[in-house]
């Protein structure tokens, strides 16, 4: 990720908007999927028919070398998890799917924990904390305001609960490149860290452990799991700064 940070224009922010919906309707759709007996696998292909059903490609397939369209990170996977065959969801899941499709060259991103019939009170209560870390951190950003801020609002909403911040990874700006400037870390303090201007655009990803925050990354090169094997759960959207605050890029109409 190179330093220099992108401004976007109307024009862009418009293509981001119109992709970030894209991305927020895949969601939707697989929704009714996440059930019991169903493979990571069954999810991904019917992603990628989707999306291209749309005129939309998948940012993962191939990026770096992934190997699918999707990611799906169930249970302890932080993030990065690869959908597969073998791998069927049982009752008491949770679930991260995230879905990137590229549409007339901008990229939607977005993240959403779901849950696999009826999990425990304590996966509830974790994936409940993240997505509300998720909505702290959004409430922060306005023009003038700090990166730091964003990270100081996900640690004041996870912590007090119990719960961990992973380190590891980081939220980035996003356009028609999928990774850029800024780097947004979950984690930090208020006031400090790059100033955010109109125009920027990027993804705030907070994934939030029931245990410790240290991640392990598998020997496929991809999969993050947490080093205790205790649960993790993120939720993600990609937002635009606006004159007036944030805008969130990724909801369905």
């Amino acid at each position: 990720m190179g330093e220099t940070i992108t401004l976007l224009s109307k024009r862009e922010i418009e293509k981001m908007r119109r992709a970030g919906r894209l991305a927020a309707k895949l969601l939707d759709h697989l929704a009714p999927m996440v059930q019991p007996g169903v493979s990571t696998l069954d999810i991904n292909d019917e992603a990628e028919k989707w999306t291209q059903a749309h005129g939309a490609t998948s940012a993962p397939l191939g990026y770096h070398g992934f190997p699918k369209s999707i990611c799906t990170s169930v249970n302890h996977v932080i993030c990065h998890g690869i959908p597969n065959p073998k791998q069927i969801l049982q009752e008491g899941d949770i679930i991260n799917i995230d879905v990137t499709p590229i549409l007339d060259g901008y990229h939607g991103d977005t993240s959403r924990t779901f849950f696999v019939g009826n999990p425990s009170p304590l996966a509830k209560r974790l994936v409940e904390v993240t997505e509300k870390c998720l909505i702290e951190a959004i409430e922060t950003v306005k023009p003038g305001s700090r990166i730091g801020d964003i990270g100081a609002a996900i640690q004041e909403c996870a912590e007090p609960q119990g719960f961990s911040v992973v380190r590891d990874f980081v939220g980035h700006g996003v356009s028609n490149i999928f990774h850029t400037a800024p780097q947004v870390p979950h984690y930090g303090k208020r006031g400090k860290g790059k100033k955010l201007r109109t125009g920027m655009v990027f993804t705030i990803e907070p994934m939030i452990n029931e245990g410790t925050w240290e991640a392990v990354i598998l020997e496929d090169g991809w999969t993050a799991i947490t080093k205790d094997g205790k649960l993790s759960a993120q939720f993600e959207h990609t937002i635009a700064v606006t004159d007036s605050g944030v805008e969130i890029l990724t909801l369905p109409d």
